[in-house]
């Protein structure tokens, strides 16, 4: 093959150079448990107090208001359940997006069998939601709100600190799923003024299995695992070094640089997205066409199927998905693009390039050039083209 361009960055991304070389002495050197008394324990538990500063100092929050988990679902989880668990006598009543990451959407179906009702908000043929609507669907006994910051899968930008505004005047926590926008773009929890937010260490170039739960100052959580006092009581179980180091490097040099990868990766996607619209008929972008992640270009194309796409591209050495990466071996349309209405038939043609901090110019250039290929030969083998040729 000419060339290898990865292109699904929202799944996967390599670990940082220097997010490595932070790491490796956590394995071997210093390797005591953080929660022991004695010198080699302390002197982790010292590092593991760091890496909390520099996690909260990428989204302007306190050291005291990070709980670390193993994933940003994990941090969903987190949230969308421990509210509602620590906060029954106010109400049994949760309102979420229904484009939210199925971290969200199962943790709050399973509320549903403890009689809880949980309000589904549809959003609009841009994934937007509304924040008058989120203010006319609160009750009384609303518990929580969760609307994510934006859709790893259309790549639509929400107006959070709108929501925000509304669930503080109701008296309603808000949390939103940041996995996809910490790393990507600025994020300051005090400006969107939510209550809890999720993070994920993928995107910020830390190894998998890390992630973070930010909860303002105050707010009280039910913990989802029991056990011994680690994270203040909030999460049990002996802490992850290796990774909390990995994922507090990750969060520091993301500080240094997200506005300026923000700036430039804009013009990669930019390109991709006009390219793409340019050279490939009855295609559609989905999502917003601006407010949208800097690095994620998303289409649907006609008459094809998303999995033989991705599969024919990874021969052209493109790697690319196909609806999100939690969602894409399901082999069934994406419920997000069936929230924003797009048909059915038209959704199957789903595919999705997120790009990161290696792709360059001449990789976009490369999908320009094999895309319109690839997608020639699919329809040349598709009984739907054909009909509407015909």
């Amino acid at each position: 093959m000419e060339r290898e361009v990865y292109l699904d960055n929202a799944a996967a991304t390599p670990v940082r150079k220097e997010v490595l070389e932070a790491m490796l002495p956590y394995f071997d050197k210093y390797y005591a448990n953080p929660s022991t008394m004695y010198k080699p324990g302390l002197e982790v538990k010292k590092v593991l107090d760091e890496q909390r500063a520099k996690v909260a100092d990428l989204i302007g929050a306190s050291p005291e208001e990070i709980v670390f988990t193993s994933s940003g679902a994990e941090a969903n989880n987190l949230a969308v359940k421990g509210i509602p668990f620590a906060h029954r006598k106010k109400g049994n009543h949760i309102i979420i997006s229904a484009i939210e990451h199925h971290s969200v959407l199962n943790s709050a179906r399973f509320f549903e069998r403890l009689d809880y009702e949980v309000t589904f908000l549809q959003v609009d043929e841009f994934g937007f939601v509304n924040p008058r609507r989120v203010e006319e669907l609160i009750r009384q006994e609303t518990v929580l709100v969760s609307i994510m910051h934006a859709n790893n899968e259309i790549g639509t930008i929400q107006p959070i600190q709108e929501i925000a505004e509304v669930c503080k005047s109701k008296g309603v926590f808000f949390h939103t799923d940041a996995v996809a926008t910490v790393g990507n773009i600025p994020v300051d929890v005090n400006e969107l003024g939510v209550d809890l937010l999720s993070i994920s260490g993928i995107p910020l170039g830390a190894p998998k299995g890390t992630g973070a739960l930010y909860f303002r100052k105050g707010t009280r959580i039910m913990p989802l695992i029991h056990g011994g006092i680690q994270e203040s009581g909030r999460r049990a179980g002996t802490e992850n070094v290796p990774g909390i180091v990995g994922l507090g490097k990750a969060a520091e040099l993301a500080k240094q640089d997200v506005e300026e990868w923000s700036n430039k990766v804009k013009a990669l996607r930019d390109r991709l997205i006009y390219g793409v619209l340019e050279r490939i008929e009855r295609t559609r972008i989905t999502g917003h066409p601006e407010k949208r992640l800097p690095a994620h270009a998303s289409f649907c194309v006609e008459a094809i199927e998303g999995e033989a796409l991705i599969y024919m591209l990874s021969s052209q050495g493109i790697y690319a998905n196909t609806g999100s990466a939690c969602a894409s071996k399901a082999l069934k349309t994406s419920p997000v693009l069936v929230a924003i209405g797009v048909p059915p038939d038209i959704a199957q043609g789903s595919v999705v390039f997120t790009l990161g901090r290696s792709n360059s110019m001449e990789d976009v250039d490369y999908v320009l050039e094999k895309l319109p290929h690839v997608v020639e030969r699919l329809r040349a083998m598709s009984p739907l083209w054909k009909q509407e040729a015909a």
